[in-house]
């Protein structure tokens, strides 16, 4: 049976109640910001202050925390995403620059989702044209579409961070991070390249490039991979005689200094393209 309606005097007390929350939770934001910024104070001036691995590390165990669900997931996942970007944007205003292509569209609804619905975002018809922002410094970060097998030369990004030039960029986060989608959300699924090198999450993935001879085959790099220690998963290849350039997904968060680098027998050193927190809803 639904709760009798409550009497005046008792909507009263509980709106009453809930100004005290509201105000509790309003100034417990400001320290919150008050520390962020402290903490902006620490860094390294002109740094990117995307943490992707420590925001993805957060909201997870927030979500540990909330086993009731009274508030829904989804919920908690809002709430803190707008949170922390707004307080990313508070330690040093950075643009984002999305590749919004006409074969893939809802990448700006995937962005405003992830980097704050007030985010500065500007769209690029071209994912190499998002790229070369980065590089120059006029973007914090960029939304690129996820690589695909057979895409031309134009749309191969990643091949860009194959290069350790610098500014060297990297892919630092995937998204969305909230992988169930509800009706009427972003389908679309992206990477984030920032000139920063990735935070571990705890439950981390990583992308490395090699170039390799033209003739490895896919099964074959995969037992080379797994040989090396690796646990491969989603691999592109792109063949270009006499070499072969690929783009393998594997478990875990991979640095440069990791010796199974030195194992691949690759015609120049393999590169950390980047890593990214693992969506929360995929395994």
């Amino acid at each position: 049976m639904p709760p009798p309606p409550s009497t005046g005097h008792d909507l009263a007390t509980l709106r009453a109640e809930l100004d005290g929350i509201d105000d509790a939770l309003h100034t417990l934001l400001i320290r919150r910001a008050e520390k962020v910024h402290a903490v902006g104070a620490l860094g390294v001036k002109g740094t990117v202050p995307l943490r992707p691995g420590r925001e993805a590390a957060i909201i997870r165990r927030l979500l540990a925390q909330n086993a009731g669900q009274v508030l829904p997931n989804l919920a908690i996942v809002r709430i803190w995403r707008e949170l922390l970007a707004a307080m990313m944007q508070q330690q040093r205003p950075m643009r984002i620059t999305v590749a919004e292509l006409a074969e893939l569209p809802g990448m700006t609804a995937l962005a405003r989702e992830h980097f704050g619905a007030a985010a500065p975002v500007h769209i690029r018809r071209s994912a190499a044209q998002a790229v070369s922002e980065v590089s120059a410094g006029t973007a914090g970060a960029a939304i690129l579409p996820l690589p695909a097998d057979g895409e031309t030369d134009a749309a191969a990004w990643w091949t860009a961070l194959l290069h350790t030039d610098d500014p060297r960029m990297h892919v630092v986060a995937r998204l969305p991070f909230w992988a169930p989608r509800g009706e009427g959300g972003a389908s679309v699924q992206a990477l984030v390249v920032c000139a920063a090198a990735p935070d571990p999450s705890g439950h981390d993935r990583s992308l490395l490039g090699m170039e390799l001879p033209a003739d490895i085959s896919r099964a074959r790099l995969m037992t080379i991979m797994t040989a090396a220690g690796f646990m491969p998963g989603p691999t592109i290849l792109r063949r270009h005689d006499p070499t072969l350039r690929a783009l393998v997904d594997v478990e875990g968060f991979v640095t440069d200094s990791d010796p199974r680098l030195a194992r691949l027998p690759t015609l120049r050193p393999p590169v950390v393209v980047g890593a990214y927190a693992v969506p929360i809803g995929e395994p």
